[in-house]
Order: structure tokens, then C-alpha cells, then sequence
């Protein structure tokens, strides 16, 4: 479960950057519903909200130390909500690392590695997000590792271990 699902986050990441890039790079954005929802290409060097712009090879290393992580973490598995958590983690970090390696201005045969620029476009309530100015600007990937946290707090919140096990407090 782990794998095919890695898998099909990858392949839905690269495919929407492919086809977003094709469509909308160096374009106005597009504007899916009016004050909700719109697709517009940036390239990010950082993290979310544009965070540590200029640091891009220490995300590209937390990637990869990410996705040895997980690939060292599976043989332990035994849990389906662990399998999808970590499925969801492994396709996005990927996603966001084939970016890091690949994309402007890394890649082969460039002097710069490793600092790749992540494809970012799905932006939410552009111009009029409570609290803050601006909600960021994200991908497939992006989204895949929110809700794969999202999953793992549950899941520990829950003691549910790796293995399929329940760690059962003193108190219980």
C-alpha cells in the first residue's frame, strides 16, 4: 500500500507540474473560481511561505534523509494508517525532491546541484486570506505531506506504533 500509493502521489505531482508549466508559465493565473481558487506557477527556492529562500540544498538534504527515513521505517511496518501516513510522506517528498534535483538551476549538465526550485501553483483564496496577507502557494506534493502529518500526529495521538501495535499507557 505503501509503495502504489507513493507512486500514484509522484506520478499526479509530476503530471499537474508538467501540465501546469505548459499551460500557465509566464502567464496570468487562472482563475478556477473567482476569490477561491486559482493556478498560478511559481518557482520556489524555499519552504512554505517562502521560508529560508537561498537554503535550498539543506531542504534538499532533509528530503533525502526524508525519503531513506521512511524507506529504512517500512520493514517495520504493520499498520494500514502507518502505510497510507507514510505512502502520502515518501510520494511528496519525492515529488519535491525530483524538483530540488532537477528544475532550474540544477540539473545535469548545470554548474548549480542541488538547488532546484520547487513548481508551486495551487494558491487558495488568493488576496484574502484571514490573519495573514497570503496563503502559500503549493503543489500535489506540498499537500500529500501536510496530510501525511496530519496523519502521523493522529496516529501517535492514538499510540497506534509502526508495527500495528497499541502502546497502552500506565494509567489505562
Amino acid at each position: 500500500m505503501l509503495t502504489v500509493l507513493a507512486a500514484v502521489i509522484y506520478a499526479a505531482d509530476l503530471v499537474t507540474k508538467t501540465v501546469v508549466l505548459r499551460a500557465l508559465e509566464g502567464k496570468a493565473p487562472l482563475v478556477v473560481i473567482p476569490d477561491v481558487l486559482q493556478f498560478r506557477v511559481i518557482f520556489n527556492s524555499g519552504a512554505a511561505f517562502s521560508i529560508g529562500t537561498g537554503m535550498t540544498i539543506i531542504f534538499t538534504l532533509i528530503a533525502v534523509g526524508v525519503v531513506v527515513a521512511i524507506v529504512r521505517t517500512a520493514r517495520k511496518l504493520g499498520s494500514r494508517g502507518w502505510a497510507v501516513t507514510l505512502g502520502l510522506l515518501l510520494g511528496g517528498a519525492i515529488g519535491n525532491l525530483t524538483d530540488r534535483l532537477l528544475r532550474y538551476p540544477s540539473g545535469f549538465g548545470r554548474p548549480t546541484q542541488l538547488q532546484g526550485h520547487v513548481v508551486d501553483f495551487i494558491e487558495v483564496l488568493p488576496g484574502h486570506f484571514p490573519v495573514i496577507d497570503y496563503f502559500p502557494v503549493f503543489n500535489i506534493a506540498d499537500s500529500a505531506i501536510v496530510c501525511g502529518g496530519i496523519l502521523a500526529v493522529i496516529l501517535a495521538w492514538r499510540n497506534v506504533q509502526i508495527d500495528g501495535s497499541k502502546e497502552v499507557s500506565k494509567g489505562e
